[in-house]
């Protein structure tokens, strides 16, 4: 059973790590500046019917 945690310790921190970093690069990014636009997208979507093309 000890055995399992010399294992899993480090991996988990090694994981944590990795989302830590992962998070400060999308902040850096730019990923999380608008937050508002994506939906209010949604809310303003052009319902008009594209033309058809028969040709």
């Amino acid at each position: 059973m000890m055995q399992a945690l010399y294992i899993l310790v480090p991996l988990s921190l090694v994981l944590l790590g990795v989302a830590v970093w992962l998070f400060f690069w999308a902040t850096d990014d730019g990923q999380f500046d608008d937050l508002e636009t994506p939906a209010w997208k949604i809310v303003l979507d052009d319902d008009s019917k594209p033309p058809d093309t028969d040709d």
